[in-house]
């Protein structure tokens, strides 16, 4: 299990991001701490995989403590969650090594998709010592999967898409059913549905119909 930290003033977020941790398949909550002192503390005790850090503390800067991690050579990890939209601290928490920022208020598909993407990489380089560019790629840049709202028709979400799409390519290839996947990334079948229906029309899945001798017939898929 990824043990995970967050620190977090307001006790409601707090506790709201806690509840998200714990929908997330392979995260551990190792503490969730209202400040900086007690952060520190309990790093001294028992260093965390990833931190969830606020930069609004108060009398205290998430940001600081970002550099601090970075001064003392802790290798921890850190996704920004905050309310600062400016582009000076997004670029200072990039610059000082956070792996992700997160803008208050967001949705549990965005929190989910951080953690996500964390993990594999977190697992990927766990395995091997040394990496080609091509599955660099893959882990940092996501180059085969949808980055843009823009991109999508109405009503469907980048970060739902994501997840589907991830899914499918952690697969053999092989026909598969919406009712398969939505077990797997524990996403509604009908959504689910309705995504892999997009991706057809997109050209990226193929989409085999079988008929059997009763009942409705069978909508299988497969990654073109």
């Amino acid at each position: 299990m990824i043990e995970v930290m967050i620190v977090e003033d307001d006790p409601m977020v707090r506790d709201i991001n806690s509840r998200f941790l714990k929908r997330v398949e392979g995260f551990n909550l190792y503490k969730a701490v209202g400040n900086l002192t007690e952060a520190k503390k309990f790093i001294m005790v028992k260093k965390p995989d990833l931190i969830l850090l606020d930069v609004f503390l108060p009398n205290e800067n998430g940001i600081d403590f970002l550099k601090w991690l970075r001064s003392e050579e802790i290798s921890i990890d850190v996704i920004l969650i905050t309310a600062d939209k400016t582009i000076e601290r997004v670029q200072e928490a990039f610059r000082y090594g956070a792996i992700d920022y997160l803008i208050k208020p967001f949705d549990f598909e965005r929190f989910k998709e951080a953690l996500i993407q964390f993990k594999e990489r977190y697992y990927e380089f766990k395995k091997v010592d040394e990496i080609e560019q091509s599955e660099l790629d893959k882990l940092i840049l996501n180059a085969t999967v949808v980055q843009r709202d823009e991109g999508l028709a109405k009503g469907f979400n980048k970060y739902t898409y994501k997840s589907i799409w991830k899914e499918i390519e952690r697969g053999d290839n092989e026909y598969f059913t919406a009712e398969e996947l939505s077990e797997k990334i524990k996403v509604a079948r009908v959504t689910v549905r309705r995504y892999l229906e997009y991706m057809e029309k997109e050209g990226q899945l193929e989409k085999l119909v079988e008929y059997g001798k009763v009942g409705r017939p069978q909508h299988k898929f497969r990654r073109l």
